[in-house]
């Protein structure tokens, strides 16, 4: 189910949460999270994604958790990739192959070929 507000990227909340409240030196903050000024700016525009060492940083700098940043972005690249997906046909339904599905060839005929 595609969600029709797109969600805010961590950078977005990064900005507006943190940097923009406390008034913070862009360089400063870089050099104290580990990371280039470059980086820290893309991320800022939603141009560079929160990696998992960005994201501990990020945590251990502003008292939040690392999985905080990691599911702003896993939220916010879902919703984008959902934008472009094609839907595909289900296989199962419950537990069980739908009849439609039992004429494709990723359904097991014999044991041989589990």
């Amino acid at each position: 189910m595609t969600k029709k507000r797109k969600p805010s990227h961590p950078g977005e909340i990064l900005e507006e949460l943190y940097i923009k409240p406390l008034k913070l030196n862009l360089q400063k903050l870089a050099d104290r999270l580990g990371m280039a000024r470059n980086t820290l700016f893309k991320i800022r525009k939603g141009d560079a994604s929160i990696s998992p060492g960005i994201a501990l940083a990020l945590s251990e700098a502003f008292d939040t958790t690392p999985q905080l940043w990691m599911n702003l972005q896993a939220k916010y690249d879902l919703w984008v990739e959902e934008q472009s997906h094609e839907k595909i046909a289900p296989i199962c339904k419950n537990g069980d192959i739908l009849p439609g599905a039992r004429d494709i060839q990723i359904v097991a005929s014999s044991k041989r070929d589990l």
